[in-house]
């Protein structure tokens, strides 16, 4: 399984679009520069209060597919 490491910073107003399906997808980048694209559903993990900030490790299964995401 491959993974990639991304810096995530969004407000509670962004996750709250997220998790109600106004946006599907999110938008980053990784720690080497490249950009990263994931579901938006993955976040529904990782949001606190506060939204979601930091760096997390995104894991993908052998065909591309997103399979996890881990706080750093």
């Amino acid at each position: 399984m491959s993974s990639i490491d991304v810096v995530i910073e969004l407000s509670h107003e962004t996750c709250l679009a997220h998790y109600e399906g106004r946006a599907g997808l999110v938008y980053t980048r990784s720690l080497d520069g490249r950009s990263v694209v994931f579901p938006a559903e993955a976040l529904r993990r990782v949001v606190t209060r506060d939204g979601v900030h930091g760096v997390f490790r995104l894991h993908f299964t052998p065909d591309g597919r997103f399979s996890a995401i881990q706080r750093l």
